[in-house]
């Protein structure tokens, strides 16, 4: 059994996985960082440029990548800082310098894939001690661009598609505590940005009239040997008040998460 395949439980052996949705951005641990980042940008032609473009600017070239190396990555989830980010590949350095960007505008999203590690030692991000994600994986886009990938349907026009798959995805980033590390969490994370059959099905319950009303996430009863969390998504009718549910089955045992069978109507028991 590898690391991947054991629960996400800290006694389990490996450090418990993260799937987050948040935006990254640097900080200087120390005040010699940011005096060498200073005298680097001095040394670079910067006309016409904010600082945050300039540093921008003076991580691109390849001689300076060292300097990658000197700054502290944090993501930030809903505005706060929530971890340190490191890679598990010291080659994944460009990872973060290219999830900083010279232009940050509110729709900015970056998905941190890893698991948590130990509090640093050394104080921390700006003296304060953060956990610590190593990452594998990281992607950078905003949301017009997740929104624009995702397959329409033939009979709506796309505004109005978009309209409800942006509402639906700002719902999902304000789930009450989500850090993206407790497995359901990590599963309504991994819809958010993998499954477009969550957007359609929520874009068809506002067509018919409906809210939706709720998102819970349960783990699977069916499931002894994984850790299937079923997240169930409630849609309730603005008229007569039924409300209809749709159940998405995410296994979150490894790493990555993977939506286990199609999704399906749900029904209390």
């Amino acid at each position: 059994m590898t690391d991947d395949q054991l629960p996400n439980d800290p006694g389990s052996g490996p450090p418990p996985y993260v799937y987050a949705l948040g935006r990254i951005d640097f900080r200087f641990p120390s005040t010699g960082v940011e005096k060498e980042f200073a005298q680097t940008i001095g040394r670079t032609r910067t006309a016409n440029l904010t600082d945050r473009q300039a540093l921008c600017e003076i991580l691109a070239k390849p001689e300076n990548r060292y300097l990658v190396r000197e700054l502290t990555f944090v993501l930030t989830i809903r505005g706060t800082d929530t971890y340190i980010l490191e890679p598990d590949d010291p080659r994944d350095f460009d990872l973060l310098a290219d999830a900083v960007r010279p232009r940050p505008q509110p729709d900015d999203l970056d998905v941190v894939i890893g698991h948590r590690a130990a509090c640093p030692t050394g104080g921390g991000c700006d003296g304060r001690a953060l956990p610590v994600v190593r990452f594998s994986q990281i992607y950078s886009f905003d949301s017009d661009s997740l929104i624009g990938a995702l397959e329409k349907p033939e009979d709506v026009s796309g505004e109005q598609f978009d309209a409800a798959a942006k509402e639906l995805l700002a719902r999902i980033m304000l789930v009450a505590d989500n850090t993206g590390a407790a497995p359901e969490h990590r599963a309504i994370n991994y819809l958010a940005v993998r499954c477009p059959s969550v957007y359609r099905r929520t874009f068809e319950a506002y067509r018919d009239e409906s809210s939706l009303s709720s998102i819970e996430v349960r783990p699977s009863p069916v499931s002894q040997t994984r850790l299937v969390m079923n997240v169930v998504f409630a849609y309730t009718q603005r008229t007569t008040g039924v409300t209809d549910k749709h159940l998405f089955p995410v296994d979150a045992t490894e790493r990555y998460p993977y939506l286990q069978g199609s999704p399906q109507p749900y029904y209390d028991h």
